[in-house]
């Protein structure tokens, strides 16, 4: 198997349990909103998404050591594509014709990418300087993203996709130094961008967890584009990479980009037709496991209901004529 096709596998598999952490996470969201990250803590629910999120991202560790940051990480926008049929799933309904067309979109522009972004199996990493570099700018735009007092939603989601995005730049350097060098495990290198990379993966965790208390659409998009931009940025400016075909891979680089963001804000938007949905009884609408809460909906109040299906009730204080 070459390095590029055993990182496109390993990143589908990532993505697949990071769409199912996002499920969870957002779930789990809509039911306490405005809930303190302590009480998240001594919920199993957010355990679970958090077991998700390190299985998603230790195949997505291997997926680095085997593939550019510029091949990896656009591959994270079939986060999205795997949250349509979960999504369907867990609401009991089929695929629509605009998640369909949304779906299409971002393979066809994630295809594009993959003939300009593959090569060989990475060799450079970042020097400490570099990575303290990377991270000092970074911790400024999440601080400035996340300052408090803004709504969390999609500033916090921005800042959540940045966090990504670097802590797996700064990943690819750990695994490809502690796998490929003869330097020792517990060089400077390593363990100062190990520190790193925990502390930008949990940040990127916690960001997320916030940016979901209003809905899984819009935020899960800006998380799923802005975690490529920031790690493609590092690939291209600091670790050498460069693209396939030249002028014209460029371009078409940029086409692929353009088509697969197209399709992951088309997924986000989509909302699943009323049509396709079971019939329900008015009671659910305020049960948390209301289908229309599942990936791609707005949230767990969003869900109306025929009003012909609640029984009229007689007026109160008259009698009913027979």
């Amino acid at each position: 198997m070459s390095a590029t096709l055993a990182a496109v596998v390993l990143s589908l598999f990532s993505a697949v349990a990071y769409a199912a952490a996002a499920v969870a996470q957002e779930r789990l969201a809509s039911r306490s909103p405005g809930s303190g990250t302590l009480r998240m803590l001594a919920r199993g629910a957010w355990w679970w998404s958090v077991a998700l999120n390190a299985s998603a991202a230790l195949l997505h560790v291997a997926a680095l050591k085997y593939g550019t940051l510029t091949l990896v990480q656009p591959l994270g926008a079939l986060t999205l594509v795997a949250a349509v049929p979960l999504g369907a799933r867990v609401a009991g309904r089929r695929v629509s014709a605009v998640e369909w067309r949304g779906t299409a979109l971002t393979l066809i522009g994630l295809a594009a990418l993959l003939v300009t972004a593959s090569g060989p199996a990475p060799d450079d990493v970042l020097t400490v300087p570099q990575a303290l570099a990377v991270a000092g700018t970074t911790a400024m735009l999440i601080g400035g993203l996340s300052r408090p007092g803004t709504r969390p939603g999609l500033r916090h989601a921005t800042a959540s996709g940045f966090a990504s995005g670097v802590a797996s730049a700064l990943t690819q350097t750990v695994t490809v130094a502690a796998t490929d060098r003869s330097d020792s495990l517990l060089s400077a290198q390593v363990v100062v961008v190990a520190l790193l990379v925990a502390a930008f993966a949990a940040g990127g965790l916690l960001l997320s967890q916030t940016a979901y208390q209003g809905g899984l659409g819009a935020p899960l998009a800006v998380v799923t584009l802005a975690n490529p931009v920031a790690a493609v940025v590092i690939g291209l400016s600091l670790l050498g990479e460069r693209l396939q075909g030249g002028a014209a891979g460029v371009l078409l680089a940029l086409a692929g980009a353009g088509i697969a963001a197209w399709g992951v804000v088309t997924l986000s938007r989509s909302t699943p037709d009323p049509d396709l949905l079971p019939l329900v009884r008015p009671q659910t609408l305020v049960d948390d496991d209301h289908p229309v809460a599942a990936v791609l909906a707005l949230d767990a109040g969003s869900a109306t209901y025929e009003p012909s299906l609640v029984p009229k009730q007689p007026n109160s204080g008259h009698l009913t004529s027979l």
